[in-house]
């Protein structure tokens, strides 16, 4: 059974940082394309980052481009995601997502998916 656990979402103050760990469990993470998505309410869920396997290639969304940093240790089958200069606009629950084919931006390419940690950003 696939298991990702997210942590370290907590509440804090605009341009501070925090950072987000998911482990994984029951899959051959090496094998697997990770990356995260956030959702705010009443929005739809929104690339932030990915990783290629081996912690090479990365990919992030615009909005995030030079303040996160994703990276993954594959000994310890965990992906981070340093979010710095945090923004109100940050805030939503951040869900860490695997998938084995490819680093995709599109929630429906993954195959499996943490329930969530969640970040507010205070003004």
């Amino acid at each position: 059974q696939v298991q990702l656990v997210e942590s370290g979402g907590q509440l804090v103050q605009a341009g501070g940082s925090l950072r987000l760990s998911c482990a994984a469990s029951g899959l051959t993470f090496s094998s697997y394309y990770m990356a995260w998505f956030r959702q705010a309410p009443g929005k739809d869920r929104e690339f932030v980052a990915a990783i290629g396997w081996n912690g090479v290639v990365a990919n992030y969304a615009d909005s995030v481009k030079g303040r996160f940093t994703i990276s993954r240790d594959n000994a310890k089958n965990t992906v981070y995601l340093q979010m710095n200069g945090l923004k109100p606009e940050d805030t939503g629950l951040y869900l860490c997502a695997a998938a084995r084919l490819q680093m995709s931006v599109y929630a429906g390419h993954y195959d499996f998916w943490g329930q969530g940690t969640q970040v507010t950003v205070s003004s």
